[in-house]
């Protein structure tokens, strides 16, 4: 797969903002973009087509926020649902990616560049959106949006 994806975008899924991170599969990185707000998970749809038509990306790669010991979450559930819109809205291959632990490191990289605590100031999303990406780029598994959590990530139950 990552030989047809050239172009990419990440989501690090949040029911108030949602971090983005364009990057490109010949150098398996990624930068972050400006987050953008959302309501209750909702994102301004006109936005966000903007980001994409922009972008052009092959695929798009939404985080998908387990819990600590491989069990699905609440916010997991919303995230997939947030691909599965995003692949209906804009016909752009989705996938899923595991995305524990991308906020603390986001924030540990923040913080080592001489940010602040103030998170509403200084999102850390997009550093998330990144590092998910890089790791999806890194990753032979590809899941695609529509495959039930279940199936891939009740690691608890494995």
């Amino acid at each position: 797969m990552s030989n047809t994806v050239k172009q990419a975008l990440a989501f690090d899924f949040g029911t108030l903002r949602i971090g983005i991170a364009a990057g490109q599969s010949i150098t398996g990185t990624a930068t972050p973009l400006e987050p953008i707000a959302a309501r209750d998970g909702i994102p301004n749809w006109d936005q966000l087509a903007k980001i994409i038509s922009e972008w052009t990306p092959d695929a798009l790669i939404i985080g998908i926020p387990l819990n600590y010991d491989g069990t699905i979450s609440d916010m997991a559930y919303r995230a997939r649902k947030f691909a599965n819109r995003l692949h209906e809205r804009y016909k752009v291959p989705c996938f899923l990616m595991d995305e524990r632990l991308s906020t603390a490191e986001a924030k540990a990289i923040h913080f080592a560049a001489g940010g602040s605590d103030n998170f509403k100031k200084e999102s850390v999303d997009g550093i998330a959106a990144q590092l998910i990406l890089e790791s999806w780029f890194n990753c032979d598994i590809r899941i695609p949006s529509h495959t039930r959590l279940e199936d891939v990530y009740d690691l608890k139950h494995a």
